[in-house]
């Protein structure tokens, strides 16, 4: 990918973006929404605060209205888990001609979020149209089944790239951009934008040796899903026991596989050290990262890994895998966690970190001190500067809004 140093752009000028429509399968209210979500909401969010008039246009759920707003963001729902794309295209076509629940909106550019795959909205936009992508699923396809997963695959990975064939890419890290380059998406319309962060909350002491547990403490923050894998979480808790006997597990987040992990942790014989939070205040969640000893987070994919800076936030260090790739961004292997190729290596090096508290601060204070580069505002300007590209009809390509470290 070019421009690994800064930003290129072709010699086309920027245009005046003053109203942007995001597109994105679900909100972060949403029961299975996650750190994806809550980057589009804070991007979008920013772009308000700079001027720009945005709207989201996501799937419907129990108890969202149809439309509403986030914020500053404009809402309109409709559709489920499948209807949400068909119905978010014949939202954008009729609103075009001033009928149905986008009439009034009038875009400069459309963001379409590729979560597996795109809305396809460069066939009905009338506008330039940005594709963000935080990863590529092919690890994940499976779990949709046999032929969906093979039909979700192929539109991902060959139908979606030809399409997009002159589009603006941004996604949020630089293993992210190889990815997507290995897809035949060219390098120079692939520009990373990292993920920022919210301040830890007033009433909240950042992490440090008066919070912790006085057990050995490790925390997953998480969608509960399979791919985020974290039996593996439990399964180091339960190897660690007959050693550690105190250690404890929380784990903060929710979703639909949620009982085949608590069968799970009742299968291994550590129910009674593991806590189910499930969704919590920002507050609470930043009080049990405080706490914290090491955040595991044992994804099998990951685009960035926003959970990996929030601990960061309360020096404590993460433990994830290297084959998840964004990983391999977020956290710097041996100076901000540790990273690891397979579940018991994972083992090994928690156990690591549980019994070094030398090491275990080390990582903790230099992950604390990486993390005060990322913020919203910044993220916020540099997503509007590659949409400003993309409406003149430029490219954007590298790392953008922040220097890069390697």
């Amino acid at each position: 990918m070019t421009g690994a140093d800064g930003p290129t752009a072709r010699p086309e000028g920027p245009g005046r973006v003053r109203e942007v429509l995001l597109l994105c399968w679900r909100d972060s209210g949403h029961p299975q929404g996650g750190g994806s979500e809550r980057y589009l909401e804070q991007i979008g969010d920013q772009l308000a605060r700079r001027g720009v008039r945005v709207t989201l246009r996501t799937a419907g759920y129990a108890g969202a209205p149809a439309r509403g707003r986030l914020g500053s963001i404009g809402v309109s729902r409709g559709g489920g888990r499948i209807t949400a794309y068909p119905r978010a295209l014949a939202a954008i076509a009729l609103g075009r001609i001033g009928v149905g629940p986008l009439r009034g909106v009038r875009p400069d550019v459309v963001v379409d979020t590729q979560n597996g795959i795109p809305f396809f909205a460069t066939l009905v936009a009338g506008a330039p149209v940005a594709v963000l992508v935080h990863h590529c699923h092919r690890e994940q396809w499976p779990v949709a089944g046999r032929a969906l997963g093979r039909l979700g695959w192929w539109l991902e990975s060959v139908v979606s790239p030809r399409l997009h064939r002159r589009s603006q890419y941004l996604t949020v890290s630089l293993p992210s951009a190889e990815e997507l380059e290995s897809l035949g998406v060219d390098g120079d319309r692939v520009a990373v934008v990292r993920a920022g962060l919210d301040q830890v909350p007033a009433a909240v002491a950042p992490g440090g040796p008066a919070t912790r547990t006085a057990h050995p403490g490790l925390v997953v923050l998480s969608r509960l899903v399979p791919h985020k894998q974290i039996e593996d979480a439990m399964y180091a808790v339960a190897r660690l026991r007959p050693l550690m006997p105190d250690v404890r597990l929380d784990v903060i987040g929710d979703g639909w596989w949620s009982e085949p992990l608590h069968r799970h942790a009742r299968e291994l014989g550590v129910a009674d050290a593991v806590t189910f939070h499930g969704h919590v205040s920002e507050e609470r969640k930043h009080r049990l990262l405080a706490q914290s000893w090491v955040h595991v987070m044992p994804s099998r994919k990951e685009g960035w890994g926003l959970a990996v800076v929030e601990a960061a936030q309360h020096a404590v260090p993460t433990v994830g895998y290297r084959g998840s790739r964004g990983l391999t961004d977020s956290v710097l292997d041996g100076a901000t966690g540790l990273l690891v190729d397979d579940r018991e290596e994972l083992v090994a090096a928690v156990s690591e970190l549980l019994r070094d508290a030398n090491l275990r601060v080390d990582l903790g204070e230099k992950a604390r001190i990486r993390v005060q580069e990322f913020a919203w505002e910044r993220s916020g300007a540099a997503f509007l500067r590659v949409l400003e590209e993309a409406a003149g009809g430029g490219r954007v390509s590298g790392l953008v809004g922040a220097a890069a470290e390697r």
